[in-house]
């Protein structure tokens, strides 16, 4: 089970997506469906058939996404947070082998499509949090142990 909180900016970013899904795919796809039904033969109707299941994948991210956006907890930035990962955090980390990653902590909503963002409920960001720049942080990984320094922590204002 994810955390349910978010970014004020991923949780505007749902909203736009629930907005443009029923004030304009939706409804796009209710008139091709319509268009299609009324060309006879539903059995054999590929535009029929196709634009049916887009609906139905459509009606489903919307409950989803009605659903989710009541049971989500906007965190906003709060100054005590400043110098310590927390919630929302850009962090910048670097093991061992000088390889250097940098990622934005976040809600579980708002990582997909993302590489630069990672889940507050991953084992990285429970690794992190509250820590300071120059602390490590030992992260649980499927392959053992990985150490790595914290570099930079910043916050959007």
């Amino acid at each position: 089970m994810s955390t349910n909180i978010i970014t004020k900016e991923g949780h505007e970013a749902l909203k736009q997506e629930l907005d443009y899904l029923w004030r304009e795919k939706r409804p796009d796809t209710t008139r091709k469906v319509t268009w299609a039904a009324s060309l006879g033969d539903r059995s054999e109707n590929a535009d029929y058939q196709y634009n049916k299941k887009l609906l139905r994948e459509i009606d489903r991210r919307v409950r989803y996404l009605r659903k989710r956006l009541e049971d989500v907890r906007v965190v906003a930035y709060s100054p005590e947070q400043e110098g310590k990962v927390f919630f929302g955090a850009w962090v910048e980390i670097e093991n061992e082998a000088g390889e250097i990653k940098k990622f934005r902590v976040v809600g579980y909503d708002e990582i997909y499509g993302r590489n630069d963002y990672i889940s507050i409920d991953s084992p990285m960001a429970r690794a992190l949090l509250k820590k300071e720049v120059g602390d490590e942080a030992v992260v649980q990984t499927p392959s053992g142990e990985m150490l790595w320094w914290i570099n930079e922590i910043r916050y959007p204002k």
